[in-house]
């Protein structure tokens, strides 16, 4: 954003109208304050502070950057102003109370004693010092003859800016910052993100140790057994009676020992296992498979 404080009107370079905001994505960031010839100390601080406040409110600028013109001093050569020296300080001064980043500049000027007089009072004021009027006596001395002082008093000069061309200014431009989108009123800060570098499973890292018998950690559940033993195995194609008789007795038999193991399961205290039985899968692998058998004990 720019903001200027300038002569308007019959005067080179014809540019800087109230009505000059901007255009497209920069519109009402250019900020022209015209004024015209002989305007003092109150009537620039009443334009100049009231527009800067408000700028600073709405803006939030993170740096200022401040051009001290002393062109707008009285006396000047070419300037047409009748500002005094603590005049024009004092917007140095509201500058630095708005305790952000201030960096001062110089500018116009073609009186030169006068320009000098006032950026070393400037340069105090940014310092927070406060110089005295008397000048100490230095190899240019004698350029700031007769009074040999630090100040410059305004001139008697005609001030043109009329208390209703102030009031028409200041409203116009308070207007066109009020179209401007705020700037947050809470600072941004640095957030961490939020994505993060997942922490090693030490599970993982050790299969062994996730196995341990003696580790109390929970068992997936795709990895829990089965609550009934369960036994397959091919019945073959018999034709023989002699050969049928052996099957049931081996059938027989191997239902004792699943009743056995089943028992024996139950009974294995502190290593045992809430459910009844064990899942075992057997394949008789020595006869022509024809069609499975589901047995099951309870």
């Amino acid at each position: 954003m720019t903001v200027s404080f300038h002569k308007f009107g019959d005067y080179f370079p014809g540019t800087g109208d109230v009505r000059d905001i901007g255009y497209g994505k920069g519109k009402y960031y250019s900020l022209n304050v015209p004024l015209d010839d002989g305007i003092d100390d109150e009537s620039y601080q009443s334009l100049f502070k009231p527009i800067i406040g408000k700028v600073m409110e709405v803006f939030r600028p993170g740096a200022v950057v401040l051009q001290c013109g002393a062109d707008s001093l009285s006396g000047d050569r070419l300037g047409c102003f009748n500002l005094s020296i603590k005049g024009h300080a004092e917007c140095v001064r509201y500058m630095r109370s708005f305790n952000v980043p201030l960096l001062l500049v110089g500018g116009g000027g073609y009186t030169i004693r006068n320009v000098a007089r006032c950026w070393c009072y400037e340069t105090g004021v940014a310092l927070g010092i406060e110089v005295d009027d008397k000048m100490p006596q230095h190899e240019y001395y004698e350029y700031f003859g007769p009074d040999y002082t630090l100040y410059v008093a305004p001139s008697n000069m005609e001030n043109k800016n009329s208390r209703q061309l102030l009031e028409d200014i200041r409203a116009k431009l308070l207007d066109n910052l009020s179209k401007l989108r705020h700037a947050p009123s809470v600072q941004f800060q640095e957030r961490p993100p939020d994505t993060e570098l997942p922490e090693a499973d030490e599970d993982q890292d050790n299969g062994d140790e996730r196995w341990d018998p003696d580790s109390d950690m929970d068992v997936d559940d795709d990895c829990k057994l089965p609550s009934r033993v369960k036994r397959e195995f091919l019945e073959p194609d018999l034709k023989d009676p002699e050969d049928l008789k052996e099957v049931e007795h081996a059938r027989d038999r191997d239902m004792t020992f699943g009743e056995t193991a089943c028992l024996k399961a139950s009974n294995m205290g502190s290593k045992s296992i809430n459910d009844p039985c064990i899942k075992l899968e057997q394949e008789d692998t020595n006869k022509p498979a024809e069609k499975p058998v589901e047995m099951s004990s309870s």
